[in-house]
């Protein structure tokens, strides 16, 4: 018997491929990559950074609360980023929705993202004891 569980929510973006918006193993979640899609529509939210970045953390928290966490249960966080020059935006961005102790982070810079998305966040919370 596996301890494996899919995670899925209506509050986030449906999976985009062949993949699972979040997998719990044990207390572990992993949580997919997740771009400022519109839950509803499916569409990026809009062209301004700020609120693509605003996105994609709302998207991820729905994920997190529907695996019974909160993004405070984040221990890793990954961020993509189309222009590394968005870098001090997204610090603010996650200062609205993360406190003290952050989580430990990488930056990434790349080329693109799905559907012209300019940020992507993946990560990996513990829940429960």
């Amino acid at each position: 018997m596996s301890n494996k569980a899919v995670i899925n929510t209506e509050k986030a973006p449906a999976a985009i491929g062949p993949y699972s918006q979040a997998v719990k193993a044990g207390n572990t979640v992993y949580l997919s990559g997740q771009i400022p899609l519109d839950p509803a529509t499916m569409e990026i939210v809009s062209d301004d950074f700020e609120m693509q970045a605003r996105q994609v953390f709302t998207n991820l928290q729905a994920v997190c609360e529907e695996a019974a966490g909160t993004l405070g249960d984040i221990v890793k966080l990954n961020l993509y980023l189309v222009e590394l020059d968005n870098f001090a935006i997204v610090n603010k961005v996650m200062e609205e929705f993360f406190d003290m102790p952050f989580p430990a982070r990488a930056a990434v810079g790349v080329k693109a993202l799905p559907k012209g998305s300019q940020v992507e966040a993946e990560a990996v919370m513990v829940i429960g004891d």
